[in-house]
């Protein structure tokens, strides 16, 4: 089987690997999800009612305001946060949040990637290089 792997931009973070959850959805820490029970929470999110813990969130916008940044922090505290984060398109805020929780992303990818990765493909993350492999 040929390596499956997508160039993004170069990324945040350390080298990791987990199982994936996708949707062709945008991506607020704010207004999509539950924080205390580790859900997404708003009805009209595709994944709604899926927990999003210790998954790497395959999503296509970033969207929010300022308070991502202690909501991403707080999540990883708490041990109820993403592994990491997937975007077609990142903003200036999800990039500050996820450095300030030590939290992997890669954004800016050569195609859609909410297309190319399925929910329970096993990635492996290169923030370095800005690459995602699918092992399985």
């Amino acid at each position: 089987m040929d390596k499956k792997i997508f160039q993004g931009h170069v990324g945040i973070g350390k080298t990791l690997e987990g199982i994936a959850l996708v949707a062709n959805d945008n991506f607020s820490a704010r207004y999509d999800l539950n924080r205390q029970k580790g859900i997404f929470s708003r009805r009209s999110h595709k994944l709604f009612n899926q927990s999003y813990v210790n998954k790497i969130l395959v999503l296509n916008v970033a969207k929010g305001g300022v308070a991502t940044a202690w909501m991403l922090k707080s999540m990883v505290d708490r041990l109820m946060a993403p592994k990491g984060l997937l975007l077609n398109v990142a903003n200036p805020i999800i990039a500050q949040g996820a450095a300030h929780a030590n939290m992997v992303l890669i954004d800016r990818f050569m195609e859609d990637i909410t297309i190319v990765i399925n929910s329970g493909d096993k990635l492996k993350l290169c923030p370095e290089n800005g690459t995602v492999e699918i092992l399985t």
